[in-house]
């Protein structure tokens, strides 16, 4: 959570003394927030749901991904992306990530196979994804591509905002996210008809209070809607999002700039696919060895990628041991139309995703941060390369007080 106050305050009680806590009123907080959101995002429909995860799930389902399918997903994500492949009856085939931490182009391409159906290209972070060479790719072989943009709220990508680039994306808005209502989630598509059977998995009975086209068939889901409670909360934190996204791109930009001239040492930037228009949550740095990323993470304390619990799919338990349903008979890895897609995984498979994810130090940013905070995280970044690559001893290293970093960011749910 960056910033919450009296606005969200008052907006949550104003829907509380109305007594109209059900989203399908009318004038509701929540399709005030979905037509507004949709127009900031410059697309066409945004439809609400109870987390990231429903949203991920729901716009599997809208796109008629299930049994028989692969799905591609990248191997440094929160493990919900896999899951909600799963919970679509659908098998996650993991792919290589590349050193913007997002998933690696040219290892989609390697890992099409005649049961692939689509890819999640995942904005981890708020790293903007290689979303030109996925949607050639995706183009060219037929697939289908939901950009997942829980962690990506906010954020473009030359020029358009993330989520609106593929057939569908999907966003977070719990705690953690860049625009939170504590809870919740939202799909976001330009397709008529892709919103529809959206809608029809987020509630199944929004028939019943919104009408349906004779033509378009319903089907049974468990649902997953949100509360006016939520669009209210979200209505004011969208009035916030475009300062704060801006103000965290100003810092990276500051702490670029500040830290350039440890490239000579051996401090790398990590790659960024759109810097101008991305979330710039974190600033990224790789280091030649996972042994040198940890001593600057012991020095400063700041995070190493690959150290972030279930965002590496060597913890993805549930997964890897093939557990992908509650009963046997609903589990994906045991259905006959799954048979010939790929369902074996190993902690070793995609060894080269660990070497960047465990070189990679992330130094978050934050929208209240001065320019006191600023320069002391610059002084701290440049004495912990120093020590990590043998500039500097530890004995002489001095940091300056600066915000300690809240670890609960980095070991966060995705939904």
């Amino acid at each position: 959570m960056y910033i919450v106050g009296e606005e969200e305050v008052e907006a949550l009680a104003q829907v509380v003394r109305s007594g109209a806590l059900f989203r399908y009123g009318v004038g509701g907080e929540c399709d005030r927030f979905e037509a507004r959101y949709a127009e900031w995002l410059g697309t066409k429909h945004v439809a609400l749901t109870s987390s990231g995860t429903f949203a991920l799930t729901a716009s599997l389902i809208a796109l008629g991904i299930g049994p028989g399918d692969e799905v591609l997903v990248p191997a440094h994500t929160y493990m919900a992306t896999a899951t909600s492949v799963l919970a679509a009856g659908a098998i996650p085939v993991i792919v290589d990530v590349d050193e913007s931490i997002t998933i690696d182009p040219l290892a989609v391409e390697a890992a099409i196979g005649p049961r692939t159906k689509a890819v999640v290209p995942v904005h981890m972070w708020g790293a903007a994804c290689d979303m030109d060479a996925i949607m050639e790719i995706a183009k060219r072989r037929g697939l289908k591509v939901i950009e997942d943009t829980c962690q990506g709220v906010g954020g473009g990508y030359k020029g358009r905002k993330l989520g609106t680039i593929g057939d569908i994306g999907a966003f977070s808005f719990n705690f953690y996210k860049n625009m939170t209502a504590g809870e919740g989630g939202a799909i976001c598509t330009a397709d008529d008809a892709i919103a529809e059977r959206a809608r029809c998995a987020i509630d199944p009975c929004h028939f019943y209070w919104t009408g349906r086209d004779q033509d378009s068939k319903p089907f049974a889901h468990n649902g997953g809607r949100a509360s006016e409670l939520v669009g209210a909360m979200l209505n004011v934190q969208l009035d916030r999002l475009p300062g704060m996204i801006a103000a965290m791109q100003a810092e990276r930009r500051q702490i670029l700039d500040g830290t350039k001239h440890l490239g000579n040492l051996g401090l790398k930037v990590a790659k960024m696919n759109s810097p101008d228009d991305d979330c710039a949550a974190h600033a990224m740095f790789q280091l030649p060895t996972a042994e040198a990323a940890q001593t600057f993470a012991s020095v400063f304390p700041s995070v190493i990628s690959g150290k972030t619990g279930r965002h590496t799919y060597t913890e993805w338990d549930q997964v890897l041991m093939g557990e992908g349903a509650g009963h046997p008979e609903m589990n994906p890895y045991n259905m006959a139309a799954n048979k010939d897609c790929r369902r074996a995984y190993s902690k070793d498979m995609c060894a080269r995703s660990l070497d960047i994810l465990n070189r990679t130090v992330m130094v978050p940013t934050h929208p209240k941060h001065g320019p006191a905070e600023i320069e002391a995280i610059i002084h701290n970044i440049d004495v912990a390369a120093r020590v990590a690559l043998g500039d500097m001893d530890r004995k002489d290293a001095k940091l300056r007080e600066a915000d300690p970093l809240d670890a609960r960011k980095f070991d966060m749910p995705k939904d």
